[in-house]
């Protein structure tokens, strides 16, 4: 169970770092860090929707496009990305179309690195508190 509990922390943190790398490198995508809520809502509505689009986008794709299967990440994280931005004072908008394109990638690639990255971090300090 804290397995689960660290694990989806990680995806919620990778989430917010994913969105933050793409409202520092992209002109188009906004963060409004003036509420900080609108923020906060923003990550958890995200890493919800794109934790259960994925494998629903899995199995759609396998089932009608299994060309795209490799895509699947990006299509999830696009989707998301939509749907908080359509969420009233989610704290998130995109005015660009180039961010609308680039915006996905740089958010499933900053997320997957961090989901990656992280995990061994506060595995190692759970070994290494358990033997203390």
């Amino acid at each position: 169970m804290i397995n689960f509990l660290i694990r989806a922390a990680i995806f919620v943190v990778s989430a917010a770092i994913g969105l933050i790398a793409a409202d520092l490198i992209l002109p188009g995508f906004h963060i409004d860090w003036s509420d900080w809520w609108g923020f906060v809502l923003a990550v958890v509505i995200f890493a919800v929707i794109q934790s259960v689009l994925t494998p629903w986008v899995f199995k759609m794709t396998r089932k009608h496009a299994p060309a795209m299967l490799g895509g699947i990440g990006i299509i999830a994280t696009f989707v998301a990305i939509l749907i908080v931005v359509l969420v009233p004072n989610a704290g998130l908008s995109i005015s660009d179309a180039v961010a609308w394109f680039l915006a996905p990638v740089i958010v499933w690639i900053v997320t997957a690195l961090a989901t990656w990255l992280l995990p061994p971090l506060f595995i190692k300090k759970k070994i290494s508190d358990r033997r203390a």
